[in-house]
């Protein structure tokens, strides 16, 4: 029951203090708006193509066959087979990785070895290519250099680990 009052509360005090300074909240507000659709401006242009990509990756089979393809190095690294294309999303898209995850889940289970390597590495990694593309617009950045290397490296660390740690704790 209180926790339900925190976030109103919280708002609450932000406004109140905001008032009892001086500060003109909506004008605040307004102001605030207007800024993060200027990020999003920025963001947009960076994103649509990155997301053009993604669909037509899925829509060609490209993923598919490139899962089979890297299935012997995945068992070698002791990362499930079956988290292929899970590796190969991830990086891409969260909503593709997370549908992707819960077909692994669907047709594995939950409890499962694969269940969870693949909910381990939802939560381990993140989608690089959006982060950058965003977090790159957004800051005015044009070079990216090391930032997509360096971002995909520890991606592949997270997934490693997340395998490692699932059968660490679940073997």
């Amino acid at each position: 029951m209180i926790w339900q009052l925190v976030t109103p509360l919280l708002i609450a005090s932000v406004i109140l203090y905001a008032l009892l300074r001086g500060v003109d909240v909506f004008s605040a507000l307004i102001s605030g708006a207007r800024d993060g659709l200027n990020v999003l401006l920025r963001i947009v242009p960076a994103l649509v193509p990155l997301l053009a990509a993604i669909a037509m990756l899925r829509a060609s089979g490209f993923l598919e066959a490139f899962s089979d393809l890297c299935r012997p190095a995945f068992q070698w690294l002791g990362i499930p087979p079956e988290c292929a294309p899970l590796l190969i999303v991830r990086p891409f898209s969260g909503s593709g990785a997370l549908a992707v995850g819960a077909e692994l889940m669907r047709s594995h289970g939950v409890d499962s070895m694969v269940g969870r390597t693949a909910a381990v590495m939802l939560g381990s990694t993140e989608t690089t290519f959006y982060a950058v593309s965003v977090i790159c617009g957004a800051a005015g950045i044009t070079k990216t250099r090391y930032i997509i290397p360096a971002s995909l490296l520890a991606d592949f660390a997270g997934y490693i680990a997340a395998a490692a740690a699932v059968r660490w704790l679940f073997a």
